[in-house]
């Protein structure tokens, strides 16, 4: 990617940062768990209230129903409360509550995908990672990083290339909130936007 287009990232989200609230790497595990499908400020909700009553020892007890009963906000809430009791087992078993640095394990658990990993790797871990959500693909396609067709790992491999490694973390985050705020699926806010010149979705329209 060119010059212009970091230094109007950098314009849009000057300060980007995971809106994710989490005060372990287990809350975020289990939050971005939570957030496939639904909407981070929905998840704040929820979490507050799931991590007030329990931890990953409780967690790893609890009883579906009344794990279902706290997150069903999220939606697909009978699998995501599987998802949850099951990984609270398998890290305590495994290595003893701790969070591993260590993507083959953590993308082996139920509910996490590489983005998931991606997402707990790059903010837990500062490792560099790009993880792909829907706005990070929609803003991808539009501004003609990837084609229309590609699939998340493509674009992955796409954004890998394209991106200076020691600037994944941070313009990733930038992507995925420009896609939030501003390049949004529906009335996107077009006028005066600054990536007129590179947007496809614009030229299309």
């Amino acid at each position: 990617m060119n010059k212009e287009i970091y230094d109007i990232l950098d314009y849009y989200i000057p300060n980007p940062k995971c809106e994710l609230d989490y005060n372990s790497p287990f809350e975020l595990l289990i939050a971005t768990i939570l957030s496939a499908q639904c909407t981070d400020k929905r998840v704040n909700i929820v979490t507050k209230e799931l991590f007030s009553k329990y931890d990953i020892y409780s967690l790893a007890r609890a009883n579906k129903k009344d794990i279902e009963s706290i997150i069903r906000s999220c939606g697909s809430y009978n699998k995501k409360s599987d998802y949850i009791i099951t990984v609270s087992k398998r890290i305590l078993s495994d290595y003893n509550g701790i969070v591993p640095n260590d993507r083959k394990y953590l993308e082996s658990l139920p509910g996490v995908g590489r983005k998931t990993t991606n997402v707990v790797l790059k903010n837990i871990y500062n490792e560099p990672s790009i993880p792909v959500d829907t706005h990070v693909e929609r803003v991808s396609k539009r501004l003609g990083l990837a084609k229309t067709n590609d699939s998340v790992s493509i674009i992955e491999k796409k954004l890998m290339k394209k991106i200076p490694k020691e600037k994944w973390n941070r313009v990733s985050e930038q992507i995925l909130l420009f896609g939030r705020y501003y390049c949004k699926s529906v009335n996107p806010n077009c006028d005066g936007c600054k990536f007129k010149s590179y947007c496809k979705y614009k030229k299309n329209s």
